[in-house]
């Protein structure tokens, strides 16, 4: 039995009909760009994380940088983040001629450390950028202490919580990811952001359709950031399971746990925090040898992320060398994600265990 790092069938044979008719509805109505749906999408995310408003967006990255934009953040501006994250994330910073300002990680949580930032701060520092990786969130409230706008990446973590708090709802915008690896994924691209802010929510609404209120009347230059009505009608039908799914990934991750403590390093979930597990990530200075150890048990992985921001070679012109980020850098040099979508078996979790802990038993 071969154990896949993710497989979306099952959970669309589950949900089939569901899936299937509201993707009909769509096509029938013909009301693709901006439809109702859109709108309803809307209203239930902002309903499920308690926020004023959600904006729904073309994917989780345009999310980033509409956030960005609408917080007026460009040239000579500098947006402090974490090098451990996903491209995007410094990439939106980038193209809109802004600087992104690496901060090291936390070791354990593997998210920005608040105690780096203080350092970091000059008068041109616009925002900070934390990212809620692997599906826990950073230390939000040692981040708002700074006094200026903070931008929760929660591309990761929808569903989870910061002292009771859901991610996305604590900063001044949330930007959310619908890819259909996400813990609510869609069928493509798509994304959202969060604001409590009214003024925020009406300009995000703008920005998303070229900067217009009024059809060919344009305030601003904004961008093409709509969602399709076809993946908001598939999201809604996902939506309402995303607790349970939430649920499945939570209980894989105590299976694991309860396997591998004491191997292997299994995540940290702070005290504060209620974690979605996104990714259940591992960290082992065998890293390498563990993956290959498991290609060839039939057990799936992925190693998220294998070169931090600053040593990649489109931020050469930074001037951050080796040894800049060390957590971050040792981090992407041990971690290993293991398999934990919702779908998966008690047997194929035991499986998975299984391999790991025989690799460390043959060191």
């Amino acid at each position: 039995m071969n154990v896949p790092l993710l497989d979306l069938k099952p959970q669309y044979a589950a949900l089939q009909s569901e899936l299937e008719a509201a993707v009909l509805k769509v096509m029938r109505e013909t009301r693709y760009i901006l439809g109702p749906e859109v709108g309803e999408l809307e209203a239930a995310l902002a309903k499920y994380t308690s926020a004023k408003h959600v904006v729904a967006c073309s994917s989780g990255s345009d999310a980033l940088l509409l956030a960005l934009m609408v917080l007026d953040i460009g040239a000579g501006d500098e947006v402090i983040t974490t090098p451990f994250t996903f491209f995007a994330t410094a990439g939106a910073i980038t193209r809109l001629g802004a600087k992104p300002v690496f901060v090291d990680i936390d070791p354990q949580t593997f998210n920005i450390n608040p105690s780096r930032i203080a350092e970091k701060i000059t008068p041109r520092t616009k925002a900070i950028l934390p990212v809620h990786l692997f599906g826990q969130c950073a230390d939000m409230e040692a981040l708002l202490k700074f006094g200026v706008p903070v931008i929760e990446d929660a591309a990761q973590a929808i569903g989870a919580k910061y002292k009771g708090q859901h991610a996305g709802t604590i900063g001044t915008i949330g930007t959310l990811s619908f890819f259909p690896t996400k813990n609510l994924g869609g069928v493509g691209d798509g994304g959202a952001l969060i604001t409590n802010d009214d003024r925020l929510a009406v300009r995000l609404r703008s920005l998303r359709v070229h900067g217009s209120e009024r059809r060919y009347y344009h305030d601003e230059v904004g961008m093409n950031g709509r969602l399709d009505t076809l993946q908001a009608a598939v999201l809604l039908v996902k939506l309402r399971y995303l607790d349970v799914w939430t649920k499945s990934r939570q209980d894989h991750a105590v299976q694991y746990n309860l396997r591998l403590d004491g191997i292997v390093e299994t995540p940290w979930c702070h005290p504060d925090c209620t974690h979605v597990y996104n990714q259940y990530t591992l960290r082992t200075s065998r890293r390498d040898a563990l993956r290959e150890h498991l290609k060839k048990a039939g057990i799936g992985s992925e190693i998220y992320y294998p070169l931090p921001l600053h040593l990649q070679k489109c931020f050469r012109n930074l001037g951050q060398a080796a040894g800049a980020f060390p957590e971050a850098e040792r981090a992407a040099a041990e971690v290993i994600s293991l398999p934990v979508y919702p779908e998966l078996s008690v047997a194929q979790i035991a499986l998975a265990a299984e391999a790991v802990a025989g690799f460390f038993q043959t060191l």
